[in-house]
């Protein structure tokens, strides 16, 4: 379900929140379905459960998913998380477009290079 990248510079606990949020996003976890608990994560991740006690803190936070005293943790509706992640890359797109134009790159070359990025894309197509 979640692989840590032992190689990535970000904590531990960054890369467990950015999979979930891929994972809700992507609608396979979908909403209202439970968390995996905090021991068995941290148990099947060979890492300490403050790790993802921290992440599943942020993950609250950013309205991913929400917690039932004495039930666990659960996903919530993910239509606002998504709408909320789709805006800050729109705004990271836009700042790049303006830096682009402003040295003189031509609209269609910027169409050009935003699809090889996509094709030579790391993530393997996932979309969030």
């Amino acid at each position: 379900m979640i692989l840590i990248d032992y190689k990535d510079r970000r904590p531990i606990y960054e890369q467990i929140v950015e999979k979930f949020q891929q994972m809700i996003i992507c609608g396979v976890m979908e909403p209202d379905s439970p968390m995996p608990s905090v021991r068995s994560l941290a148990m099947e991740l060979s890492i300490n459960p403050n790790t993802i006690q921290r992440a599943y803190q942020e993950l609250e936070r950013e309205g991913y998913i929400y917690t039932m005293k004495g039930k666990g943790s659960f996903v919530s509706e993910s239509s606002e998380a998504a709408d909320s992640k789709r805006d800050e890359i729109k705004r990271e797109l836009g700042e790049c477009v303006d830096k682009a134009l402003a040295i003189g790159i031509r609209p269609q070359q910027l169409e050009t290079m935003l699809q090889d990025c996509v094709k030579n894309s790391t993530k393997g197509g996932n979309t969030i």
